[in-house]
C-alpha cells in the first residue's frame, strides 16, 4: 500500500501545513499578484456511477452531486447552477493571498464545483450524515449588515451556520467561516468534465489531522490520503449520505 507523501500521514501532513505557512508568508508578493494559480493536481475525468464520463445532460440542475478528489477522501460538491457564470469575482484566503473565481465551465458555463469541507471547522459530507449541503430553496440567516434575510441557492453549513455563494466561488454570506470554499478547477474537454487542480484556500492537512484516525478506518490504513485517480465517481448527494440535515 502506497504511504502518503513523506513515507507516513504526519510527515504529508508537515509537508502540506509547510507550503500552506511558505504561500501565507509570501506576505507582499502574494498581495501583488492580481491572481493566485490553481494549485495543480493531477488530472481526473467525471464519470457517473457506471463508469462512463459524466455528460453535461445528467446533471441536474439545482441539486448537488458528490465526488472525491484531488485525494481519495476529500469531498467535493458538483452543481449545475441553471445559469451561465462567468466568473471574475475577487476573493481571498484566510491568509489573505487573493485570487480570482474562474466561474462556470460546461456548454452552458454552468457548472462549478467545490471543496465540500466548511472553512470554518472541517464540517463535511460522511457516509453516515452531512451537515453540509446545497440549498435551491430559501433559507434564513444574518447577513453582514446584521439584518435577517432568505436567499435560495446557496451552500450551507449546519454546524456553525456558515453561508456560502456558490455563484460568486463560494464567497462566505454569512456565518464564522473565515474564507470562501476552496475551488475546484473544472476543464470541459470533447463533451466531457475533468477535475484539474484546486485554487483558494484548501484544507486538505487540518483534514487529514483531524480526522486522519477515522478515515484510516474508512480507507483501510492510509489510502485516504492517496491521489483520487485518473476518475472520480460522481454521485448524488442522496446516494452517498443517508442523513442529509436541514437548517434555517
Amino acid at each position: 500500500m502506497n504511504k502518503p507523501i513523506g513515507g507516513d500521514r504526519r510527515d504529508f501532513i508537515k509537508l502540506c501545513s509547510s507550503a500552506g505557512v511558505a504561500l501565507a508568508c509570501g506576505g507582499a508578493a502574494a498581495l501583488a499578484a492580481p491572481q493566485a494559480p490553481a494549485q495543480a493536481f493531477p488530472r481526473a475525468l467525471l464519470v457517473d456511477t457506471q463508469g462512463e464520463p459524466l455528460r453535461p445532460e445528467a446533471l441536474p440542475s439545482g441539486q448537488a452531486q458528490i465526488f472525491f478528489y484531488p485525494y481519495r477522501s476529500t469531498p467535493c460538491f458538483l452543481l449545475d447552477l441553471g445559469e451561465a457564470l462567468p466568473g471574475g469575482a475577487e476573493l481571498q484566503t484566510e491568509t489573505g493571498v487573493p485570487y480570482r473565481w474562474q466561474g462556470g465551465v460546461g456548454p452552458n458555463r454552468s457548472v462549478v464545483a467545490f471543496s465540500a469541507i466548511c472553512a470554518h471547522k472541517l464540517t463535511h459530507p460522511s457516509p453516515m450524515v452531512s451537515f453540509i449541503g446545497y440549498r435551491e430553496q430559501p433559507v434564513g440567516f444574518v447577513n453582514r449588515a446584521q439584518q435577517v434575510e432568505r436567499r435560495g441557492h446557496v451552500i450551507q453549513c449546519c454546524s456553525e451556520h456558515s453561508l456560502y455563494d456558490p455563484k460568486r466561488g463560494a464567497a462566505v454570506i454569512s456565518g464564522p467561516a473565515p474564507q470562501p470554499l476552496a475551488a475546484i478547477e473544472l476543464a470541459f474537454v470533447d463533451g466531457a468534465f475533468h477535475a484539474t487542480g484546486v485554487y483558494g484556500g484548501d484544507l486538505f492537512a487540518r483534514y487529514f489531522e483531524q480526522f486522519g484516525d477515522r478515515l484510516q478506518l474508512e480507507y483501510a490504513g492510509d489510502g485516504y490520503a492517496e491521489p483520487a485517480g485518473e476518475q472520480c465517481v460522481v454521485q448524488p448527494m442522496e446516494g452517498y449520505t443517508r442523513n442529509l440535515i436541514r437548517c434555517g
